[in-house]
């Protein structure tokens, strides 16, 4: 059974919440850089207070700090039966640093799930998340700058992971259940669903 998992694919694409699912469902945590950044700065971490200083400016995080990041947060007990990564790798040096991180533990990643869906879609999708929930700052050009920074820096990992075969892709359009399903049968863990 695949434990060992990176999520791939553009904001809007419905990673986080296939990732939350998929994580319940084989008992294990979702790894995700934003919820540590939060969790660094909220316990006054050095990390946490650097990271921080980026991201109240508006920058990204570099890479040595989420790298370490992520690196701490692998070692942790829950992560030992497993993981999903979402958000990282973001970037393709970022790969690297995660094989070798899992090369040390002897415990490589066994699939990338990437969550296709139509850029117009993911637009629309962003555009009314962001009016239900109130985020004035996430205009359709701002959300086309994101998807723009995703096709530049993220999207070349799909072809990394194909090449390892490793890849498994979804069409993340349908309802959440349908999705979460797809994602399912997709990573072959359907008989999770008939236990």
């Amino acid at each position: 059974m695949k434990r060992r998992l990176v999520l791939l694919g553009p904001p809007g694409s419905g990673k986080g919440t296939q990732g939350e699912l998929l994580a319940a469902r084989l008992g294990i945590p979702t790894i995700s850089t934003g919820a540590l950044f939060r969790d660094q700065m909220a316990r006054g971490t050095a990390l946490g207070v650097e990271a921080q200083t980026y991201i109240a400016q508006g920058h990204l995080v570099p890479d040595r700090v989420t790298n370490a990041m992520v690196a701490n947060r692998l070692t942790q007990a829950d992560a030992a039966r497993g993981f999903i990564l979402d958000g990282y790798p973001r970037n393709v040096p970022q790969v690297a640093v995660l094989d070798g991180i899992l090369d040390q533990a002897g415990t490589p990643i066994e699939a990338a799930l990437e969550m296709r869906l139509d850029e117009d879609l993911i637009v629309s999708r962003l555009l009314k998340r962001a009016e239900i929930e109130g985020r004035a700052d996430d205009t359709e050009p701002v959300i086309r700058a994101r998807l723009e920074v995703y096709h530049s820096q993220t999207e070349p990992i799909i072809d990394v992971y194909r090449s390892r075969g490793l890849l498994v892709s979804v069409d993340s359009l349908g309802t959440i259940e349908e999705v979460s399903e797809a994602v399912m049968r997709a990573l072959g863990l359907e008989q999770l669903d008939n236990q």
